[in-house]
């Protein structure tokens, strides 16, 4: 989380951080505890990587990107998507057959939004931003990672300004959850 680089560079490394989850979660087998705490560390980093998104890249998309507001309308739907699978992950135990149901959709999911992020909307962004733009929206992203929640809140605004506004306080309440849980943490 914090990765350093222009903002295509650091939303590229979190995807195969995210990718590197998944085939973990893969790798365990059905039931295993494990499985639910993985689930739990690629939330919070989806969470984060999205929120932190939709305060800055795809307000840059739809400024720079020629047809740029339907691209981040869609890419927004994608997150609402992958938000609300994410929620009905929370109460699922690794041993429940919903929570297989749900990983692989949340897998599905987000394979195809990164993918297309990475082959159609970064390089359109690369193609139409100044890089001085590209490395300011890099550090803009990576603080808002710091201050986002950690949860999914599918019912918070995804839009600036209100996004902008809310997130952190979520994300500060979500933090403490987060420790005095443990949430997350490996043993």
């Amino acid at each position: 989380m914090g990765h350093g680089g222009n903002v295509i560079d650091e939303l590229v490394t979190d995807h195969r951080e995210v990718e590197e989850m998944f085939g973990r979660i893969e790798a365990l087998p059905y039931g295993d505890k494990d499985r639910k705490l993985v689930a739990d560390q690629v939330t919070m980093e989806l969470v984060r990587h999205s929120v932190a998104e939709e305060m800055y890249l795809y307000p840059a998309v739809r400024e720079h990107v020629a047809g740029g507001d339907a691209i981040a309308d869609r890419e927004i739907e994608d997150h609402s998507k992958a938000e609300q699978i994410m929620k009905d992950l929370e109460g699922c135990d690794a041993g429940d057959a919903e929570f297989d149901r749900l990983i692989g959709m949340l897998m599905t999911e987000v394979r195809s939004h990164i993918a297309d992020e990475e082959q159609n909307l970064f390089p359109n962004l690369r193609a139409a931003c100044p890089p001085e733009a590209l490395d300011t929206l890099g550090d803009k992203v990576r603080q808002a990672k710091k201050l986002a929640p950690t949860r999914p809140h599918p019912s918070a605004p995804d839009k600036p300004p209100a996004n902008k506004l809310l997130a952190p306080g979520a994300g500060l309440v979500d933090r403490l959850r987060d420790a005095l849980t443990g949430r997350g943490k490996e043993d």
